[in-house]
């Protein structure tokens, strides 16, 4: 029997979601709920850019609550609404419905990463209804938990293990993390929200706890560095101008230590246009993600991530949306509680091997 499923959202994400919850030979999408009033009474096939699938959208959240889905599918925004978010959560887990996630971040693993408080409320809904939540996507999610995870069990010593992203932002189409969070265009002496102290290790600690806890390596120290690459002109991305001297890339890490030494290391290297900060490691293709394993055997997997559209970010955006819709089972089956990707079963495209030619 198909789970049914509610999409939370239809924003850059949620849409890609809506439309892999449609497809998906084991789902059936229960509801779709939107912020936008304009959005209200849409039919969900409209929102997602396909053949009407007989399901309109509401802003009427107690409507899609009482239904009682199996699972929600939340993609709605969580960097700028982190309260929200969470009583989002809350109140869904409550309820005895599951959840799968792409926010707020940190709670893909937070032990370490954020104090037990900001957790506790959502251990004790998932207790009192029953339910679980899992948090994820492709970064912080896939490209960094379970692919290094994977490359490490055929390894006889790991030295180093570094994550990075490494990709063209110019055709990301979400304005309010390119510019208000991330600071793309900030001057130089401004500190965009995403560079202040702590808030890096906030979004992306979780990654390198988490591959420490799956490879038995006791932390030391997590520390956080960046580095800022100024436009050496005046150019337009994204919709925006970018001024000269103002930020057109951005590299950061965050890295997981044994004394002094970096052994667990996310990195993120960002551009507006490629020839920028060209010392910086470089992409294959336009964007992709690169897990580096310094042992033996020494790896570099690149994972090149293509749209249908022929664009990198829209492949991220769906392998975000697909991450958690694909997983919806295994959180359904899973015992009540927060999960992490340590918790699940390997989860695969079962059932969405195309039969058209």
């Amino acid at each position: 029997m198909a789970l049914r499923v509610v999409q939370w959202s239809t924003g850059n994400v949620g849409k890609w979601a809506l439309r892999g919850i449609i497809d998906h030979p084991g789902l059936d999408l229960a509801g779709v709920w939107v912020s936008n009033p304009a959005k209200n009474g849409l039919d969900a096939g409209e929102l997602a850019g396909v053949d009407p699938a007989g399901v309109r959208a509401t802003t009427d959240a107690d409507q899609l609550i009482a239904a009682k889905p199996d699972c929600v599918v939340y993609t709605a925004m969580a960097d700028n609404r982190l309260t929200e978010a969470i009583d989002d959560l809350c109140r869904l887990l409550r309820a005895g419905i599951n959840v799968v996630a792409s926010g707020p971040v940190f709670l893909s693993y937070p032990e370490g990463t954020v104090p037990p408080e900001l957790v506790e409320p959502i251990r004790q809904a998932a207790a009192e209804g029953g339910s679980s939540l899992w948090v994820n996507g492709i970064d912080p999610g896939w490209a960094n938990d379970w692919l290094p995870l994977l490359l490490s069990g055929t390894c006889q010593r790991i030295d180093l293990i570094r994550c990075s992203e490494i990709t063209d932002y110019s055709t990301y189409d979400n304005p309010l993390v390119l510019f208000d969070i991330m600071g793309f265009g900030s001057a130089p002496g401004q500190t965009p929200l995403l560079l202040q102290p702590g808030v890096l290790t906030l979004a992306w600690g979780s990654v390198v706890r988490q591959l420490a806890a799956a490879l038995d390596v006791t932390l030391d120290s997590v520390v956080e560095h960046h580095e800022r690459f100024a436009a050496p002109e005046e150019f337009t991305a994204a919709g925006r101008t970018i001024a000269e001297g103002s930020m057109a890339a951005l590299r950061f890490t965050v890295s997981g230590m044994v004394g002094d030494r970096p052994v667990l290391v996310l990195e993120h290297v960002t551009r507006l246009r490629p020839g920028h900060a060209p010392d910086w490691p470089q992409p294959v293709g336009t964007g992709c993600y690169r897990v580096e394993i310094s042992g033996e055997p020494n790896y570099v997997v690149d994972v090149r991530l293509t749209g249908g559209d022929g664009d990198h970010n829209t492949a991220g955006v769906a392998s975000t949306a697909m991450r958690l819709v694909n997983a919806v089972p295994a959180v359904v089956a899973a015992a009540p509680g927060l999960l992490t990707a340590l918790d699940l079963p390997l989860t695969t495209g079962r059932g969405l091997v195309s039969a058209k030619a």
